[in-house]
């Protein structure tokens, strides 16, 4: 009696994982499952916020630039304090979407 229920319970494992890993990789759940996946994470200063300013302040905004002393766009603060003033600047909709999911972080 136990190794028949062992047997269906390995049964129903494999079977359950074999339907799961066939199903389609472009099928709705998994889309919507990565869709919300990539909203819940905020947007990381270093490697996410900061490059974009990198590539369209520089050198003014960072180190050695001649407003460095009074804007530095290497600091977080700055971004935040600024806030989408700096859509002046950046007029990217991806890289604005980027800075207002920064700037919405507490």
């Amino acid at each position: 009696m136990r190794a028949s229920l062992l047997m269906v319970a390995l049964f129903l494992i494999l079977g359950v994982g074999a339907c799961h890993h066939s199903r389609p990789a472009s099928s709705s759940v998994g889309a919507r499952n990565f869709a919300t996946l990539s909203f819940a994470t905020k947007p990381d200063f270093a490697t996410q916020i900061k490059p974009i300013f990198q590539s369209r302040c520089m050198p003014c905004h960072f180190q050695g630039g001649k407003v460095y002393d009074k804007m530095p766009f290497d600091k977080p603060e700055t971004i935040t304090r600024l806030g989408e003033k700096l859509f002046t600047r950046i007029k990217d909709k991806e890289e604005q979407r980027l800075i207002r999911e920064f700037l919405s972080q507490p």
